[in-house]
């Protein structure tokens, strides 16, 4: 196994991780983003960091890569225009939606309805119908096909989608069309609803499909751009992007299927948090990945991540598998302010962004931020990075000065609310995950990553009562780190639609074998050797005349051995632990799902020299901070010279090149193996 490089482009970073797959050694990178061009920051940093390993961009066998490109296109409104081809009588299904509107009960009155992704006057509808049963109906009026096409060309539509009635039993018409297209619009990506979502919900599947047609251009130059400047650089590696489930796509599939990466930038979190989670032989987590802008969280139970059907961006819900990670505004920037009107505390959504950033950073700043009160605190210390890097303390007391003047309290007391406030707003989003799907946080560890999420994960652990605090190998660029260790995924969906009563394993298995042959069809084509393919089913069940189902995991073995009753019963204990009760009603089998896996990548991680306990050694000064109420004796050390075994009592700093540790009063922290950071309470007595 070769080099495998893992990059992850954020907001104000970009950041890269290479790994050595045979011995375990990684080299990290930060670069400044490029936002006019990300391919721009990314060769900065991989020209960089092949220099720092010495190793030649040749060698580089992957490179594995997360991005939020399609998810700003759909935030920032830049997708392409949409042409939409529907069945006859079908022309406003994007405009009705589900007619549900978000908020509370006046939200009809105020809530501004967002324009759908294909808009209506680029929307036609031509004859022709399938039945419900896949039977043809009516047939496909071809010459209304090219007029539509026609009149689409003139109003320079830059992608087309093609959602038809029942295309998801029979999808003939849209393929016919899909040819004619091809003709009559070249050049033009064509998005054909049975091959992107074949379910029933035609809303639901016309929504996803015209969302990966709205991106499809931009992630198409965007992979293809990148792809020919790291040609010239010299990489001939595969390059593989991060799908919004934690697996990876080969880059051909992603400019085919964009709608699966719209959430590839936080999936590299929850990913690289398993992959230290396996090596520091933890099994249940809860992530918190901590940004400059906002906070990503997501539940690891038995190293399986939580998935959920649906993507969220802005308020854009396709139906494409993702990781379940929320999302808060609460990051290192989020500014703190007091209202006249209330004249209390608030901290975020708002954030100072990376321009021009905390106060502290010194780059024209003037607002008091969640980074300035970490300064103030003294939890932030002012040489950074080795001291190349310089803190503006006294900025940051300036500005943190004004929100306690405005609350009359002293200066310090406000820069600790603004602290306890940001923690309760991201135990807030850790409550959402866990309590209130019907997990004990208790029963969890929580582990802090991103630049800001070490600082934080002590006092969040407290309040949710779930321990170790951990703060992984390379926080700072963990996401890279999911991006680099984790491995190909493909999945297709279909319908089933049957009474569980009615149905007969035998034929359940027949349409699994099918789906089976088809993912892992898809991942030979990737270049996945067969030997080290896997696969995995999901069956989405519910009770007759529910409008919500249930995804269960099954494999083709278990389903044979036990039968329908098996999953039945399955489904019964996962409805009981979401809703405190079950029912007698009928069960429905709704629709099913085959996933292929390619093999997880051994990766090892390096082990630390053993220490006797004891962290003199890597200790940098003493310090002081602030904390329960009064100043207080701190040490601060270097986390690349701290050894396996040492052993740290709160309150300290640990510094490294992309983050800071901070362990509290109270707590101590260890280092393990690998060198993970594990903060558990003292033992009283």
């Amino acid at each position: 196994m070769g080099y495998r490089l893992g990059v992850d482009v954020g907001g104000t970073f970009t950041d890269l991780l290479l790994f050595n797959g045979e011995t375990g050694e990684f080299w990290r990178h930060k670069t400044p983003s490029t936002p006019h061009d990300s391919s721009e920051g990314i060769l900065n940093g991989v020209t960089a960091i092949t220099a720092e390993a010495g190793v030649a961009a040749s060698e580089i066998e992957y490179f594995l890569h997360g991005t939020t490109v399609a998810t700003n296109a759909v935030l920032e409104g830049k997708g392409a225009k949409v042409g939409l081809i529907v069945t006859e009588g079908y022309r406003d299904v994007m405009q009705i939606a589900r007619s549900f509107v978000p908020g509370g009960l006046a939200a009809w009155i105020v809530w501004p309805k967002p324009q759908p992704l294909a808009h209506l006057e680029d929307t036609i509808d031509v004859p022709g119908r399938m039945g419900a049963d896949g039977k043809e109906v009516r047939p496909l009026d071809e010459d209304a096909v090219r007029a539509a096409m026609c009149k689409l060309k003139g109003q320079d539509v830059e992608a087309l989608t093609v959602s038809l009635i029942n295309a998801y039993v029979n999808g003939e018409h849209e393929a016919r069309i899909g040819e004619i297209a091809a003709e009559e619009l070249p050049g033009i990506p064509v998005s054909l609803s049975h091959e992107v979502l074949p379910e029933m919900q035609e809303y639901e599947r016309t929504l996803s499909t015209v969302a990966n047609a709205a991106v499809r251009p931009v992630v198409g130059n965007y992979v293809s751009n990148l792809r020919d400047r790291l040609e010239q650089e010299g990489l001939k590696g595969r390059l593989s992007l991060l799908r919004s489930d934690g697996g990876l796509m080969s880059s051909q599939k992603a400019e085919e299927h964009p709608v699966n990466i719209l959430m590839s930038g936080p999936a590299g979190g929850v990913t690289g948090a398993l992959w230290v989670a396996k090596n520091a032989g933890l099994t249940n987590i809860l992530t918190l990945d901590v940004g400059g802008t906002s906070t990503d969280v997501a539940l690891i139970e038995g190293l399986e991540p939580r998935r959920q059907r649906t993507t969220e961006v802005g308020h854009l819900s396709v139906r494409a598998s993702a990781l379940d990670v929320k999302t808060v505004g609460a990051g290192g920037g989020s500014i703190a302010h007091v209202p006249e009107l209330t004249g209390a505390l608030r901290v975020g959504p708002e954030s100072a962004g990376a321009v021009p950033g905390p106060v502290a950073y010194g780059k024209g700043g003037e607002v008091p931020t969640v980074t300035d009160a970490n300064v103030v605190l003294g939890y932030l210390p002012e040489d950074l990075l080795g001291g190349a890097f310089q803190l503006d303390r006294e900025g940051a007391k300036k500005a943190v000065q004004t929100v306690a003047d405005a609350l009359g309290v002293g200066l310090m007391e406000a820069a600790r609310g603004i602290i306890d406030i940001v923690n309760e707003n991201m135990f807030g989003a850790l409550r959402m995950i866990s309590v209130q799907q019907g997990y004990d946080p208790r029963e969890f560890a929580v582990m802090g990553f991103g630049g800001a999420g070490p600082l934080h994960v002590n006092a969040v652990a407290k309040l949710m009562g779930s321990w170790p605090a951990v703060s992984p190998v390379s926080p700072g660029v963990l996401c890279a780190l999911g991006d680099a260790t984790t491995r190909m995924r493909t999945e297709t969906a279909r319908s089933f639609s049957k009474l569980a009563k009615d149905t007969d394993v035998v034929d359940l298995i027949a349409v699994l074998d099918e789906m089976e042959t088809q993912t892992r069809g898809e991942l030979l084509a990737d270049g996945v050797p067969e030997a080290a393919i896997a696969s995995e089913f999901e069956v989405d069940i519910r009770y007759a005349g529910q409008a919500f189902e249930v995804p269960l995991t099954i494999d083709a073995a278990t389903l044979r051995q036990d039968g329908i009753e098996g999953i039945l019963a399955r489904f019964n204990a996962e409805h009981l632990r979401l809703f405190t009760f079950n029912m007698d009603t009928p069960h429905e089998i709704v629709n099913l799902r085959a996933v292929a896996l390619g093999e997880a990548p051994d990766l090892p991680a390096n082990e630390l020299e053993k220490g006797n306990g004891d962290p003199s050694a890597a200790k940098i000064r003493d310090h002081t901070l602030w904390m329960d109420g009064e100043e207080r004796a701190a040490v601060i050390y270097d986390r690349s010279k701290l050894r396996q075994g040492d052993i740290i009592p709160g309150p300290a700093i640990i510094t490294e090149m992309d983050s800071t540790t901070l362990v509290e009063i109270g707590c101590i922290a260890t280092v393990d193996k690998v060198g993970n950071i594990l903060i558990n309470p003292e033992q009283e007595g």
